[in-house]
């Protein structure tokens, strides 16, 4: 028998049974992808992080896997990996490694945790008819699509409409074959935050990411030349809602700092 140090952590809130919460596994020896995918549908949340031991370079492997596959990269996963092990090493910067080797560096601020996260580009791509019937909307100002994630971005005309906005999932899902997941984000009114969006993803597993930061590594970039900015306040207005402050620090390469509480740790038996 295998067992496992797993904690629930709340990501990208200051608040429990907010943001968006992802399972931690503390590996002390390596799973199976297949065992780590049973252990993500047992969870049942939409991402589930799995992180061993630091390697040869002082870096923690990482993976994360939603209920029905893995997923090269998660942001809220991530800041909730960061924030176990913070606490449970009292260390302030650590780095995450993930399946496509990409090194992720981790800052603790206090309360705040900074991710280092690239930047990926964004290109036109219209938005077939029926996804958009799916998604009740009538009309988009935007619609770019991101390759390394798969993910659709559309861009709508208010925040109002974007949280008003309740897709059929099962025609979603049915309306493309190709993508991930579709982003919709607007321009927000709120004065302490910039852009709004939603993350809508039948197609891996669950219906609706309550606040997501892989998004951000095309997200951010897209606002920062709408709005000319570098620094922005983003808000996910889903029925949990989070936030996050995200900063470019060049072409390549960008920050998402905030907050995640841990709000259940035990041991998984298997």
């Amino acid at each position: 028998m295998k067992n496992i140090e797993t904690y629930i952590v709340d990501s990208f809130t200051d608040q429990p049974f907010k943001g968006n919460p992802a399972g931690v596994c503390l590996l002390n020896e390596e799973l199976s992808d297949s065992e780590m995918l049973s252990i993500a549908k047992e969870l049942g949340l939409s991402e589930t992080a799995f992180v061993t031991g630091v390697n040869e370079n002082n870096e923690y492997p990482i993976r994360f896997f939603s209920p029905v596959m893995e997923i090269p990269l998660c942001g809220h996963a991530t800041l909730a990996s960061s924030k176990v092990l913070f606490e449970k090493n009292r260390q302030n910067s650590i780095s995450f490694v993930n399946i496509q080797n990409l090194r992720l560096p981790i800052e603790c601020d206090e309360e705040f945790i900074k991710m280092e996260f690239p930047i990926y580009e964004t290109v036109p791509k219209e938005a077939p008819f029926e996804l958009l019937e799916a998604l009740g909307i009538e009309e988009v100002n935007n619609s770019v699509y991101n390759a390394e994630t798969k993910i659709l971005l559309l861009e709508i005309q208010s925040a109002e409409l974007l949280k008003g906005l309740r897709p059929d999932f099962d025609k979603l899902k049915k309306s493309h074959k190709e993508i991930n997941g579709v982003l919709v984000t607007a321009l927000s009114t709120k004065v302490e935050f910039d852009f709004e969006s939603r993350y809508f993803w039948p197609w891996s597993g669950t219906n609706e990411d309550p606040v997501t930061g892989g998004t951000h590594t095309f997200l951010a970039k897209y606002w920062g030349k709408k709005l000319n900015k570098t620094k922005m306040n983003s808000f996910q207005c889903s029925e949990r809602t989070g936030f996050m402050e995200v900063e470019l620090l060049s072409k390549t390469s960008m920050t998402i700092k905030s907050k995640a509480q841990i709000v259940l740790k035990g041991e998984l038996k298997i």
